[in-house]
């Protein structure tokens, strides 16, 4: 008998999930990247994040209701095994990887590249380090001392952007004017491309909200949690983007600045002076750590359900800590990838990451509807609008955004899926057998209450489903 531990343990409710998904999209990121959205945009940020934040609510809805049918920490991987294949569901598991095993990199490298900005006296590198240690220790405890970390860090930071909303709106009702607020939102210059070019770029910082879907195993009633959680991350982590980006451009009309990557920093410089800037600049930092602890969790999540069903080695990602309950060799090993930063510009690591969110969400937008019409088959109907047209719409919005990225983040993207590819003939015996499965218990195995059993898409009947220990 294996009593090797299989399933994650936890409490959290509807706010430390929320927090959880808010503070992995690092809301002061709206500040970081102000000024590429305003120059995109033509000085309509607001414009860009509002649309940006429709876009993202449509793959939201799937999410939601995915994570109410299968309440599992795997996200995207379990919802395409069990709406289309098991092959299909191993891909896309491969194809968030990449996004979630790079994006814990990015968001340690960034760390260190603005510590080392404002702090210059310890090297770039030192900072690295001190970042992936301290966040590998707090995922490493559990995932409650990380929801606690993550709800001061965020208090700090909302404290941060709020008298920073102030000050803009102070300044801008004293220099700009009421007449200007209209032109923040669309002017002279504004096009609908500048607008919708904008609102890709401001999608991205987005992502994240989906990983609200890998604690499903952690929260309390998850399948009621897990989706409000989502659709409340992405409508609060939409509105701090919109109001800031908003009071930002009130503040400076228009889409000319000096230097479009430190225009959020000249911003609060000018509304608070320069020692505002900085201590704001320090608090969004320690923002950004707290996203570092929650990227590095829900990527250690969806590696350990990988491993646990196999589709990953499983000795190695699929195992938990006996007293912890935490997948505590994923844990480390995502810290050593974020240790591999020190090699990379800031532009390559990023490079790694867009390709496989943007592929995974259209991938769920399908799984929605093969699920709609897999019930419509066997007599229960569901809403044509909220089954089939947003979720299409969805995944219309994420194609797009897959073809507005780059030919390094695509050509990177599909050779990551070559590699996946031929792992999955080596799984699969050449493609002839379904990718491999652990059904843990029956309790496990119920689907939601209310939804009948059924059996996925395109899979062969002599499916039988591998069984650990």
């Amino acid at each position: 008998m294996n009593d090797q531990p299989t399933r994650m343990r936890g409490d959290l409710g509807l706010v430390s999930v929320v927090a959880f998904g808010v503070a992995y999209m690092a809301p002061a990121v709206v500040v970081s990247i102000f000024g590429v959205i305003a120059a995109t945009s033509a000085g309509a940020a607001p414009t860009a994040y509002a649309i940006a934040t429709g876009a993202m609510l449509l793959t939201g809805f799937s999410y939601a209701k995915m994570a109410k049918v299968h309440p599992s920490s795997g996200s995207v991987y379990t919802y395409a095994r069990k709406e289309l294949d098991s092959r299909i569901g191993f891909l896309a598991g491969w194809a968030m990887l990449l996004d979630y095993l790079f994006l814990p990199m990015v968001a340690f490298l960034l760390q260190a590249i603005y510590l080392n900005v404002q702090y210059p006296s310890v090297p770039e590198w030192a900072w690295l380090v001190i970042n992936v240690v301290l966040a590998t220790a707090i995922n490493v405890i559990g995932i409650k001392v990380a929801d606690k970390v993550n709800r001061v860090l965020l208090i700090g930071v909302t404290g941060s952007l709020l008298v920073l909303a102030v000050l803009c709106a102070k300044y801008g009702f004293g220099h700009s004017g009421t007449a200007a607020i209209g032109h923040s939102f669309w002017n002279g210059a504004t096009s609908f491309s500048a607008i919708t070019a904008a609102a890709a770029i401001a999608a991205y910082a987005f992502l994240g909200f989906d990983a609200v879907s890998t604690l499903s195993e952690e929260a309390r009633d998850p399948q009621r949690t897990i989706p409000r959680g989502i659709i409340l991350t992405v409508l609060v982590g939409g509105a701090i983007f919109v109001v800031l980006s908003f009071l930002m451009q009130w503040t400076h009309p228009g889409g000319s600045f000096p230097n479009e990557n430190s225009a959020g920093y000249l911003v609060s410089t000018v509304v608070g002076g320069k020692t505002f800037a900085d201590i704001s600049n320090l608090i969004g930092l320690l923002g950004g750590f707290a996203s570092c602890v929650a990227i590095q969790a829900s990527t250690s999540r969806l590696m350990f359900v990988m491993g646990r069903d196999g589709a990953l080695p499983r000795p190695v990602f699929g195992r938990l800590h006996r007293k912890l309950l935490t997948p505590v060799t994923n844990v480390v090993i995502i810290g050593v990838i974020g240790l591999l930063a020190m090699n990379l510009s800031l532009a390559e690591a990023t490079s790694f990451i867009n390709f496989g969110a943007f592929l995974g969400f259209t991938l769920v937008n399908v799984c929605v509807i093969a699920y709609a019409l897999r019930q419509w088959r066997s007599g229960r109907r569901h809403s044509v609008l909220g089954y089939l047209v947003l979720p299409a719409a969805g995944a219309a919005v994420d194609v797009y955004l897959i073809t507005q990225l780059g030919s390094t983040a695509t050509e990177i993207g599909l050779g990551w899926l070559a590699i996946g590819i031929v792992w999955l003939a080596f799984l699969t015996k050449g493609f002839r057998a379904p990718a491999p499965e652990m059904r843990l218990n029956e309790e496990d195995a119920k689907p939601a209450a209310g939804t009948p059993r059924h059996v996925p898409l395109f899979t062969p009947a002599s499916r039988k489903p591998q069984v650990n220990g």
